[in-house]
C-alpha cells in the first residue's frame, strides 16, 4: 500500500501520525482477509486507541512513581510469609478505592509490604486512577523543605488530592510536631475523598507514640483507621530471599 503525501498531511493534522507505522500493515491484512473499508477503518482506530491508553498509562505511572516491575503477577507466592491471602485478593478487585477505604499493611523488614502496596498501586494506575507514592521520610523531607519556600499548600495538593495514596514505611522514626501536624493534615483532609494505602514495621496500636499530641493522634489514626483493611504479614524476609536466589 502506497501511503500519500495528502494522507500523511491529513494524519497529521488530526493528530494521528502514529497510525503510519501500522498501517500498511493492517492494510494489507485487510486486503488478504477481504474485510470492509469499515472493519479496516475499526481496526486501525483500535490501534490508536490502544497506543493512547498504553501512552496515558506510561505517564500515570512516572507521575505516580510506582515501580514498574513490582506487579501483583511477579510476587511470589511461594515466599515464606505469612497473611491473609484470601482478604488480600479481595483487595486486588480495588473495590475499596471506589468505597474510599484504607488499607493498612504492617509486618516485620524484608516481608513484601511494599511490594503489595506498590502492586496494588499499579493496579489502580492500569484502571485509570490518580495514583501517588511516597516512601514517608521523603514525603516529610519535601514538605519541610516546602516551608522554607512557601509552597507548602502545593505539596500537601499533591498528597490530598489522588484517588489512591499509598505512604511506604511509615513510623520508622518518632514524627516532631511539624511531621504530626502535616500527617493529621492529609490524612483528615483524604477522609471521605479518596483511599489511602500505609506500611509500616510497626504495630497499629505503637503508632500513637510516634505523636508528640495525643489528641492530634487519636484524631488522625481514628480517621485513617476506622474504614480501614489491616493486613498483618510474617515471616522471613522476602526481599533477602529475592536478592539470595537473585
Amino acid at each position: 500500500m502506497e501511503i500519500t503525501s495528502e494522507l500523511k498531511q491529513l494524519l497529521k493534522t488530526l493528530r494521528l501520525s502514529s497510525l503510519l507505522t501500522t498501517l500498511p500493515e493492517r492494510a494489507a491484512y485487510a486486503k488478504g482477509n477481504k474485510l470492509t473499508h469499515l472493519e479496516l477503518l475499526e481496526m486501525v482506530l483500535s490501534d490508536e486507541v490502544e497506543r493512547r491508553d498504553q501512552g496515558a498509562l506510561t505517564r500515570r505511572l512516572f507521575n505516580a512513581k510506582v515501580n514498574h516491575d513490582e506487579v501483583l503477577e511477579r510476587f511470589d507466592w511461594g515466599a515464606s510469609i505469612t497473611l491473609d491471602r484470601d482478604r488480600f485478593k479481595g483487595l486486588m478487585s480495588l473495590e475499596w478505592v471506589e468505597c474510599k477505604e484504607n488499607v493498612i499493611m504492617t509486618g516485620p523488614v524484608g516481608v513484601g509490604k511494599s511490594f503489595l502496596a506498590n502492586a496494588l498501586a499499579h493496579s489502580a494506575c492500569r484502571r485509570k486512577k490518580s495514583v501517588f507514592l511516597v516512601k514517608a521520610a521523603k514525603m516529610f523531607k519535601v514538605l519541610y523543605a516546602a516551608r522554607a519556600d512557601n509552597s507548602l499548600e502545593r505539596e500537601l495538593l499533591k498528597l490530598i488530592t489522588p484517588v489512591l495514596l499509598v505512604i511506604d514505611d511509615f513510623g520508622l522514626e518518632q514524627l516532631t510536631p511539624e511531621q504530626s501536624h502535616d500527617f493529621y493534615e492529609i490524612i483528615s483532609e483524604r477522609y471521605g475523598r479518596g483511599s489511602t494505602i500505609l506500611t509500616s514495621n510497626r504495630e497499629v496500636s505503637k503508632w500513637i507514640n510516634l505523636f508528640n499530641d495525643q489528641i492530634l493522634a487519636n484524631s488522625a489514626l481514628d480517621r485513617l483507621a476506622h474504614n480501614a483493611h489491616q493486613l498483618v504479614i510474617e515471616g522471613e524476609s522476602y526481599r533477602k530471599k529475592k536478592g539470595t536466589r537473585a
